[in-house]
């Protein structure tokens, strides 16, 4: 049996392992994953439905590990995460290879949570949620009105 590891690209593959993921469940289903913070409601359906099928871990394996890069590319493009290759002791803590390091330092476990979402189930563990409401996301500077001139 294969190790995590070996079933997960390092950091600098992921990128690319999501974007092949998105090619492959879209070429056949209009699936809106456009790396929204939206479209991880529809992961969530997307674990559910995985779940209610009857699938089990081991054959569900492929997709969450694609759905993991998916939900960590959203961090990437849009709290200013980036992937990283986990040290030995990390690796231990989130039983994976790979993480995301927010702006502010913090690493986050995106292959985890999708598993956890997968194995527990319920809206404490939605990805959306998680998203939502994860510490260190880079604040996007706000829009403000232009001063009339002369004032």
């Amino acid at each position: 049996m294969a190790t995590v590891e070996e079933r997960v690209p390092c950091a600098s593959g992921m990128q690319a392992s999501a974007a092949a993921f998105v090619a492959r469940v879209t070429a056949r289903n209009r699936l809106p994953l456009d790396y929204s913070e939206r479209s991880l409601r529809l992961v969530d359906f997307l674990i559910d439905g995985l779940r209610k099928g009857g699938a089990d871990r081991a054959r569900a394996r492929e997709t969450l590990t694609g759905l993991g890069a998916y939900v960590g590319e959203v961090l990437v493009r849009r709290a200013g995460a980036a992937w990283v290759d986990l040290d030995a002791e990390q690796r231990v803590c989130f039983g994976q290879p790979v993480g995301v390091r927010m702006p502010d330092g913090r690493v986050w476990n995106p292959l985890g949570k999708v598993l956890n979402r997968f194995e527990a189930g319920g809206p404490e563990e939605s990805l959306q949620t998680f998203y939502l409401t994860l510490h260190g996301r880079a604040r996007r500077a706000a829009v403000r009105p232009a001063r009339p001139a002369g004032l």
